[in-house]
């Protein structure tokens, strides 16, 4: 639970009191005496920003390392993996990392279902228009013919 306390995502002591149900009281005496005995590191100075420059040096010299020697080598860095991991996404897309970005992505579907969208439409005019000129034919026929629909007397069966 000390550990918990500690570090660059550390939980105050009373929210942590709360989730285990320990008293606040209880646990930043904990913390004061770990910190005393020496058991809790001292956070990393986090006074000091990183340039662009340094996180790039981090980045490559991380690429090289991998299991325990990154792990060491995150440690004396005072970096954390996640950190690492969005310098590295970052590094990868200013360099015009490959594989198309959530963004692009998303904009390549909806160019797929626009053109999908537009063929339906023109299918539907196309066909609208159809029923259109058929309509416009037969009040035509009617027109010519008149208002029947064979040419056999109703007579003429006899």
């Amino acid at each position: 639970m000390v550990q918990r306390m500690c570090g660059p995502q550390a939980v105050s002591a009373t929210a942590l009191g709360r989730e285990v149900g320990v008293a606040q009281a209880t646990l930043s005496r904990w913390l004061l005496r770990a910190g005393t005995v020496g058991l809790v590191k001292k956070p990393v100075d986090k006074a000091k920003p990183r340039t662009v420059e340094d996180k790039m040096r981090l980045v490559l010299e991380a690429s090289q390392l991998e299991g325990d020697e990154l792990g060491a080598f995150l440690r004396r860095e005072g970096i954390h993996e996640a950190e690492l991991a969005e310098w590295q996404r970052a590094v990868s897309e200013a360099l015009g990392g490959t594989g198309p970005r959530p963004t692009d992505r998303a904009r390549s579907e909806d160019k797929r279902r626009l053109k999908k969208l537009e063929r339906e439409i023109a299918r539907k005019d196309k066909a609208l228009a159809e029923a259109a000129a058929l309509l416009v034919l037969q009040k035509k026929v009617r027109e010519i013919w008149g208002g029947e629909d064979d040419d056999t007397d109703e007579g003429s069966d006899k």
